[in-house]
């Protein structure tokens, strides 16, 4: 079934600043059929494939991750922001588009060579997943795909994750509200 995710991603000018433009996944959420229609997609993607286990980054990312982890039967890794793990923890500090943050993940929860799919909600810059994807790969794990369900590449994430296989459902190519 194809279901335009478009009109179920809100829009939402002037924030966090003005002349920008949010895509907010909210309305995806609350449309049970474009939920169902990510998670279906997800699952078409990803049956079948070597990966072991799911890393999914706080907070959105877990969403999307829970229910195909729970469908393909494998656990899920949390990439957390610092200070949310009771774990001895591994942690990467990363730019964001305002601002910058550092993402931990128990070491605990990490083997040397595990096969894993990092799942978030958004890509815009590409700096969240590539930290999350730099902290892995320093202890040996290996990445083999990233999702998210929206991505923006005018913010130039497809060059800062080129080493990886990276799967969107949506991209806009756009930022500024009044271009």
């Amino acid at each position: 079934m194809v279901f335009d995710l478009d009109k179920a991603v809100r829009k939402v000018p002037d924030f966090p600043k003005k002349g920008i433009l949010f895509y907010d996944i909210t309305g995806l959420l609350n449309n049970p059929q474009a939920f169902k229609h990510i998670i279906d997609e997800m699952i078409e993607s990803y049956q079948g494939k070597s990966f072991t286990h799911i890393v999914a980054v706080e907070s959105r990312g877990f969403l999307f991750a829970s229910p195909l982890a729970l469908h393909l039967n494998i656990p899920i890794i949390l990439a957390r922001k610092k200070g949310k793990l009771p774990h001895k923890t591994i942690s990467q500090s990363y730019d964001l588009e305002y601002g910058s943050e550092t993402l931990e993940i128990q070491e605990i929860d990490l083997i040397a060579n595990m096969n894993v799919l990092i799942i978030d909600d958004l890509i815009a810059t590409g700096g969240t997943l590539k930290a999350t994807a730099t902290m892995l790969e320093k202890k040996g794990v290996n990445i083999k795909g990233i999702f998210s369900v929206i991505g923006l590449p005018f913010l130039n994430y497809p060059n800062v994750l080129k080493n990886y296989d990276v799967k969107t459902l949506i991209n806009y190519e756009t930022e500024m509200v009044n271009q």
